[in-house]
């Protein structure tokens, strides 16, 4: 299957790049760099220093902005929720960002183009990328209000759902468990399927990547169902 090339990923992403060298560098993977007898790119590693950078300012401005009555650990709580690994590589997806990585042979075989940790590393390296290419803010802040901090309850409810429902159950005296009920494809690229139980029986389930990213969409399913019982 073909890729989709450096123009398709700038449409998704609302901004044209003066230098590609800067994009073509962001989504270069350490493996990559390393395969290449002519080292043609860098790896996105010092981009990705720059974009968490950049990320954590306009996300804390935004923040700051937004919630007026909050207290510092409040608003450093809610920014850990929205800018952490899993939440940046699912903003990543959103976008179809994973399809364009440029990964060695032994890491595509590996199923790195499904690890969070890839996928929002890349992510944070094309927010490098913009600030450099733009030589400002203005055009990776735009990316990020846009893809990152949208929806901000919803995000924060999906995020935060396993905690937000261990709190709930707890509070309400009820037992929280979840259990692993299905497994699909080949080891790099298994899909579990994970359910939340509540008092002994199956309130929702969810599906992931991982076991955890299961049973964190399994609770947010739980969550949504409550929300729409209370409208």
């Amino acid at each position: 299957m073909e890729k989709p090339s450096l123009s398709e990923l700038e449409k998704r992403i609302g901004y044209t790049f003066h230098n590609i060298y800067y994009l073509e560098c962001a989504l270069t993977h350490t493996s990559y760099a390393n395969e290449q007898k002519i080292r043609r790119f860098e790896d996105y590693e010092r981009l990705e220093f720059l974009g968490d950078s950049v990320l954590e300012m306009v996300s804390s401005v935004f923040l700051y902005n937004k919630y007026e009555d909050k207290r510092e650990g409040e608003l450093t709580k809610i920014r850990a929720s929205l800018v952490c690994e899993p939440a940046l590589a699912y903003c990543a997806r959103d976008i179809g960002l994973e399809q364009f990585i440029r990964l060695g042979k032994g890491e595509e075989a590996g199923g790195g183009r499904e690890k969070d940790s890839i996928v929002s590393d890349v992510m944070e390296a094309v927010i490098g990328a913009m600030y450099l290419d733009s030589g400002s803010a203005q055009a990776p802040e735009k990316f990020i209000l846009q893809f990152i901090l949208s929806d901000l309850e919803g995000k924060l409810l999906f995020y935060d759902a396993k905690s937000i429902l261990q709190e709930s159950c707890q509070k309400d005296g009820a037992s929280l468990q979840y259990e692993i009920i299905g497994e699909e494809g080949p080891g790099h690229r298994k899909t579990y399927t994970a359910a939340a139980v509540i008092n002994g029986k199956r309130a929702a389930q969810g599906s992931g990547r991982s076991k955890k990213a299961a049973e964190q969409e399994a609770a947010y399913h739980v969550l949504l169902e409550r929300k729409k019982q209370k409208a």
